[in-house]
């Protein structure tokens, strides 16, 4: 059983979330929504709310087998938090695995693990992941060791399969 945890802030796309979340429970794993530590609930672009399990500064204390990083515009606040940037960066660092779905690519920006990379994401920031060093490819989920990434809500099933093909 890995532990996983899945980064959440407001305007999170709502699929990206739940869809890893659920999944990965169901898988056996234990799984923690982690957000940035201003609020107890964070709200999707819809409403739908999450609770937060730990703030990152509670996660960054803790071992962890893996990330997942949902898309909406909520990466685009996750990547204003150092500690989200150093969180994501250590584990990838250290060969766990860091999946990145849609906008979740500003945070493997903003954490620097880009360059030289295979990566895909929503075709709007293709330009951002070439610019942080990526090697852009359009295809529904690209694996480069243990990054994973995959483009919108369409490509989950195939992204969950490669996350838990990772995990075993």
């Amino acid at each position: 059983m890995a532990k996983i945890a899945v980064l959440v802030e407001d305007a999170y796309q709502e699929l990206e979330v739940w869809y890893p979340y659920l999944r990965l429970k169901e898988a056996g794993h234990e799984v923690y929504a982690i957000g940035t530590g201003r609020s107890k609930v964070y709200r999707s672009k819809h409403g739908y709310e999450i609770r937060e399990d730990l703030s990152i500064a509670e996660a960054a204390k803790r071992d962890f087998d893996a990330v997942i990083i949902p898309g909406g515009y909520a990466p685009d606040i996750l990547r204003r938090y150092d500690e989200v940037n150093a969180f994501v960066r250590t584990l990838f660092e250290k060969g766990k695995v860091v999946a990145s779905i849609c906008h979740g690519g500003w945070v493997l920006i903003s954490a620097g693990i880009l360059k030289g990379r295979t990566a895909t994401s929503f075709f709007a920031i293709k330009d951002d992941m070439v610019n942080a060093g990526a090697r852009f490819v359009d295809k529904e989920v690209a694996v480069d060791g243990n990054l994973i990434t995959s483009r919108k809500p369409e490509d989950l099933p195939a992204f969950m399969r490669e996350v838990l093909k990772q995990l075993r």
